[in-house]
């Protein structure tokens, strides 16, 4: 499994109309699904009067937790299309909502399913693709008298960064650093006096 991923900078929009229909479509970079369904619903909300709010997202660097919804579309013409434009940018971390206004005249199944798929590719044609690092999480604690050594390690690489802090006779610290990097960092941290890794 590669520690890299594709996401999206920033929320983005696109518009697709299609026999009077319209189709506007949001992609949203999200980190959970519990993310990804608080932008479904924002966003449902905000266009409570469209006939249909269609969505799919995609998390996790190996893309395996994924879900979609037809929203009253007939069944596979609406989710899987929106969700087929996540797979073919290769993206993740990504929630894409297509909000649809009916126009009076119907698509049929292969329209609907072309339009949706238009309207995805249009929001995430106009987001910024960027490439990210996993990152991962290391917790551990250590004496008050061995805090120089542990800042040490933490100030020496600029990708290492501190998550939560506690300071007492009892420290507690954890740091977040690229996933590949974490295993170093842990060997490094186990070489102060009296330090001890909860977890990570």
């Amino acid at each position: 499994m590669s520690d890299f991923f594709r996401t999206i900078q920033a929320e983005s929009r696109g518009l697709y109309k299609e026999k009077m229909s319209k189709f506007i479509s949001f992609a949203v970079p999200v980190v959970t699904a519990d993310q990804a369904r608080a932008v479904v619903k924002r966003i449902a909300n905000e266009y409570h009067d469209a006939r249909h709010c269609c969505w799919a997202y995609m998390i996790g660097t190996a893309r395996n937790e994924y879900l979609s919804s037809d929203n009253g579309e007939p069944s596979g013409t609406a989710g899987k299309p929106i969700l087929g434009q996540i797979n073919s940018y290769g993206l993740t971390n990504v929630v894409i909502v297509v909000v649809r206004y009916f126009g009076g005249i119907k698509l049929g199944t292969s329209g609907l399913i072309g339009a949706y798929r238009e309207a995805a590719r249009q929001a995430i044609a106009s987001a910024v693709i960027v490439e990210c690092h996993e990152q991962a999480r290391v917790t551990f604690n250590f004496p008050y008298l061995s805090m120089n050594d542990v800042m040490k390690i933490v100030k020496a690489d600029e990708k290492i960064h501190v998550i939560d802090q506690k300071f007492d006779n009892d420290c507690l610290m954890t740091l977040e650093t690229d996933a590949d990097r974490l295993p170093p960092l842990k060997q490094r941290l186990l070489d102060v006096t009296g330090l001890a890794v909860i977890s990570g």
